[in-house]
């Protein structure tokens, strides 16, 4: 077995034993994954909105995703500073993600689609604020600081695009709350 088979199989035992555990690490892969997966989801929003609304999301939308990339980047270098995995393969990304893909989805009117962004937004922070329970709880301060501010940005994300639809801020979030 070569040096990086060897390191691929340890991390493939860790990360398998951090997902049951489960650890700030692992919860962290989720929350990279989810990122991820909602970077494509947003360029499919933007490369097939149409209408009023349509426009809104050709003008905020980019800035988002840019700001998004930054943030997961980031994360990436600070779990690594922290001598975590994370998650770096399509698979991972799929396997570790808990925001849903339909290709079906860019057919629809561009305001499910910003509702289907804040939901994708509100199921993200579910799994942020447990990161930031675990980072605490292991210590791991600087990735329970960035996790809040991750947190932080993603509220006010949901309040823009609600705020845009005119909705309150929790509207439509209902079902996630009771969960």
């Amino acid at each position: 077995m070569t040096v990086a088979e060897e390191k691929y199989q340890a991390e493939l035992v860790k990360s398998e034993r951090d997902h049951h555990t489960p650890t700030a690490g692992a919860m962290t892969g989720h929350i990279i994954s989810n990122l991820m997966i909602q970077q494509h989801k947003l360029r499919q929003i933007i490369y097939y909105a149409k209408g009023v609304e349509g426009n809104f999301i050709t003008q905020h939308f980019p800035k988002v995703l840019v700001e998004e990339s930054k943030l997961f980047d980031q994360l990436n270098q600070l779990m690594l500073d922290e001598g975590e995995v994370v998650p770096t393969t399509s698979m991972e990304f799929t396997q570790y993600s808990m925001l849903e893909e339909n290709g079906q989805l860019k057919y629809e009117a561009a305001d499910t689609l910003i509702l289907s962004t804040v939901k994708d937004f509100a199921t993200q922070n579910l799994f942020i604020t447990r990161g930031i329970a675990l980072a605490e709880k292991e210590e791991k301060y600087a990735l329970a600081t960035f996790l809040k501010e991750l947190y932080g940005w993603i509220k006010h994300q949901i309040f823009c695009l609600q705020s845009y639809l005119g909705n309150e801020v929790t509207e439509g979030l209902e079902e996630e709350d009771d969960d």
